[in-house]
Order: C-alpha cells, then sequence, then structure tokens
C-alpha cells in the first residue's frame, strides 16, 4: 500500500487564515505538519470508502428536535404563543 517512489502531486485547498492557523498548531502538536495530516486524512478516506467521521446536521439533533416539537405543541394546543416565539427561546 505504501506508494514512497510514486510522484507526487500537489492540491490546493482554500480556507480561513484563523482555521490554517488553528489546525498547523493541532497538528504540530502531534508532530505532524499541514502537508501529512492532509495525506492521512485522505489515505483514511480512501480505506474507509468515505469520510472517516460522522458528519451531523445539529438541526437534527435530539436536543433540537425535543425543543421544536415542544415548540409546535404549543402552537397546536392554541397556548397563546407569539410567532417569535417560535425563533426565540422566550417564554412568556
Amino acid at each position: 500500500m505504501s506508494n514512497t517512489g510514486e510522484k507526487k502531486v500537489s492540491i490546493s485547498v482554500k480556507t480561513s487564515p484563523a482555521d490554517k492557523k488553528q489546525a498547523a498548531e493541532i497538528f504540530d502538536s502531534l508532530g505532524l505538519n499541514l502537508s501529512t495530516a492532509i495525506n492521512i486524512f485522505i489515505k483514511k478516506s480512501i480505506a474507509e470508502g468515505g469520510l472517516p467521521f460522522e458528519v451531523k446536521d445539529p438541526f437534527y439533533s435530539e436536543a433540537n428536535q425535543a425543543e421544536l416539537n415542544r415548540r409546535f405543541k404549543k402552537v397546536t394546543n392554541n397556548q397563546n404563543i407569539h410567532p417569535r416565539q417560535l425563533l426565540n427561546n422566550e417564554e412568556q
């Protein structure tokens, strides 16, 4: 699986300066540079046949879904709720 003799190609990745700095600091603390860390990510993605971690949308978290259900029940039960209360955490 090692292809040390294989020619390397360059890729370009766009990110914010703050994210680059933070990532570089994290990887540096692990003894890695950004290039090595990105190559590890690529190799792991290939080995797993996809992203090597689960990607979640916080909208679908259990806590958020429970809160949405609570607010919808209030509306359904006609509990005198102002529309902005559906978007804010205001209780009256």
